[in-house]
């Protein structure tokens, strides 16, 4: 019996890998589960299916050209080599490309962008401005060589023939291109002499307009001090630099018709503004002149004359006056006339005061005299039945019960009889 050959744990994971490396350029499609994004750009990930699971690496120097973000729960279709990482034992795929299943790429990527910046608030409306009504500098950034800059300054030039533009020439496409109209977007911020700015090209497919869609240019948009209108593409066209604008143009053209007003239609508005008012200002006229035709006719424009002259002859005397030509005397003139009112004053309320107590004495002396009480104190009494006083002895009858008032004191009495 032979003896049977015995491998080392190394031995039979070198010929494994041997066999597993046979699998080259495959494509396997599944769904990625832990994808963990390293630090240093490497992704790690598993893909399964209902039965099986199989690890994969996809390394810096492969995925920096990833059009999407790779998430967890996301279908895949990846393609690369097999091999066995001999320190675990288990074998995985290197990729080198990896497609999102049922989507493109660039519209996965498109979409993964958009809800992005839209949670960071990119795209809200609060913060668009309005564009001006007359700018001065228009600055766009574009191609040179396009459609897109052909028609916008055919449009510009038609509707305000003497507006400025600025053209920042730019590529619109291909790698860089995104960098290029981020560059230009900052560069003309720094100038500072724009009114508002116009990025756009002429329509392509979605490849073509990928450049618009980047991070960097919406970042670039948003920080814009400048309105910026993005125009890109046709009418059926939407890209992330639309969102984040402060207003999106359906085309290059419509672009240029939104930034600038028509230059006639202007002019005729001035010219209606104009007439207003200049037949504004002529009813305004003729009835001040009416108003003023009637003062003169009234003979109140006279009146109002003279009234004005006898003010500036006041004004004319006063100014002549001490007060004016040496107001210190004048002030010690003042002085001295207000103590002398002061004591003449005084005396005559003096004077006053002494009168009004001797008519209060005359008063008092008379109001005494006809005092009943001081008439009762000469012997004299009054005499009352039921509280009225008895002037004649008719008024009583034998047996009424009267009250007498005496100088002091009260007594009460009944009639026994009466005579004259």
């Amino acid at each position: 019996m032979q003896t049977a050959k015995i491998y080392s744990v190394s031995e039979i994971t070198r010929q494994v890998k041997s066999l597993i490396q046979q699998f080259e350029s495959i494509w396997i499609e599944g769904e990625i589960s832990n994808f963990v994004p390293h630090s240093s750009g490497h992704m790690y990930f598993s893909l399964k299916d209902e039965k099986s699971v199989i690890r994969g690496a996809f390394f810096k120097n492969a995925n920096q050209h990833l059009k999407f973000k790779p998430a967890d729960g996301m279908m895949v279709i990846v393609h690369g080599n097999l091999d066995l990482y001999e320190k675990s034992g288990q074998y995985q795929i290197i990729v080198d490309k990896m497609e999102p299943k049922g989507v493109g790429a660039l519209q996965l990527r498109f979409e993964q962008l958009k809800v992005q910046l839209s949670k960071e608030g990119l795209f809200e409306t609060g913060r668009k401005r309005k564009l001006p009504l007359l700018p001065r500098k228009i600055g766009i950034v574009t191609s040179p060589t396009g459609a897109a800059i052909r028609d916008m300054i055919n449009v510009l030039t038609r509707r305000f023939p003497n507006i400025h533009i600025v053209l920042n020439p730019v590529r619109v496409q291909g790698d860089g291109a995104a960098e290029e109209i981020a560059a230009a977007i900052k560069e003309m911020n720094e100038d500072g002499s724009y009114d508002v700015l116009i990025i756009g090209r002429g329509g392509g497919s979605l490849e073509d307009l990928w450049a618009f869609n980047e991070e960097v240019v919406a970042r670039a948009i948003f920080v814009s001090k400048i309105p910026v209108v993005s125009a890109v593409g046709h009418e059926i066209d939407f890209t992330i630099s639309d969102f984040v604008a402060d207003l999106r143009a359906p085309t290059p053209s419509a672009a240029a018709e939104l930034v600038v007003a028509n230059k006639t239609d202007l002019v005729q508005k001035l010219g209606a503004y104009e007439m207003r008012l200049t037949q504004d200002l002529k009813k305004k006229y003729l009835a001040f002149k009416e108003k003023l035709d009637w003062i003169r006719k009234s003979g109140l424009a006279m009146g109002l004359k003279r009234t004005l002259d006898i003010f500036k002859e006041r004004v004319g005397n006063a100014a002549k006056s001490p007060a004016f030509t040496r107001p210190k005397e004048r002030v010690t003139q003042l002085k001295q006339e207000v103590d002398e009112y002061e004591a003449k004053l005084a005396k005559s309320i003096k004077h006053f005061l002494e009168n009004r107590r001797n008519e209060i004495k005359i008063i008092s002396g008379k109001i005494e005299s006809l005092n009943p009480l001081n008439i009762l104190e000469r012997g004299y009494s009054v005499t009352t039945k039921n509280g009225k006083i008895i002037k004649d002895s008719a008024e009583l009858d034998i047996g009424d019960e009267i009250g007498v008032r005496l100088h002091k004191g009260s007594i009460k009495g009944k009639v026994l009889g009466s005579g004259d």
